[in-house]
């Protein structure tokens, strides 16, 4: 059984996350999507929000699981039996970042492998912290995000005011 993992903060899940989650789900046996608690980040929602977003716009899909993890993704894998990491690429920007941290994760533990996948065209431009500023100044974030976070990123600026 091929077990991946796709990690990140998704603060909030974008449709490109979305995407590549479900580009990926039809790869791999099984595909948890790992959502990073990093306390040296300010975040816009709680690792329990972010969760409960991610599970509300994964649940039509059968192999797709959340949870959560701090320190090296490489642990995390080891500890899931996963020896696949994912990570989405919209620009060949991403991709020197990405290359390094794939070859360190190998370093680390060397039955790790790293598959890149390619975002959708409609997509490449979407970013986590994009939405966030958008939603932030009142712009329409529907087409970029599920139904629920955009609710909830409107909840989240309202009570800011």
């Amino acid at each position: 059984m091929s077990v991946a993992i796709y990690p990140g903060s998704f603060d909030p899940i974008t449709n490109g996350h979305l995407d590549i989650i479900e580009r990926g789900s039809k790869i791999f046996d099984r595909l948890i999507v790992a959502v990073l608690k990093n306390p040296n980040k300010k975040s816009l929602f709680t690792i329990e929000e972010r969760i409960e977003m991610i599970r509300d716009a994964v649940s039509h899909l059968d192999n797709v699981e959340v949870d959560h993890f701090s320190g090296l993704l490489v642990d995390f894998a080891r500890k899931r039996n996963a020896k696949i990491i994912i990570k989405g690429l919209r620009a060949v920007s991403d991709f020197e970042y990405e290359l390094q941290m794939a070859l360190m994760n190998k370093k680390l533990y060397k039955d790790i492998e790293t598959v890149f996948i390619m975002t959708s065209t409609k997509y490449s431009f979407l970013s986590s912290s994009i939405v966030r500023e958008v939603a932030s100044f009142g712009g329409c974030v529907k087409d970029l995000v599920p139904p629920a976070v955009e609710e909830k990123l409107r909840e989240k600026f309202t009570i800011k005011g």
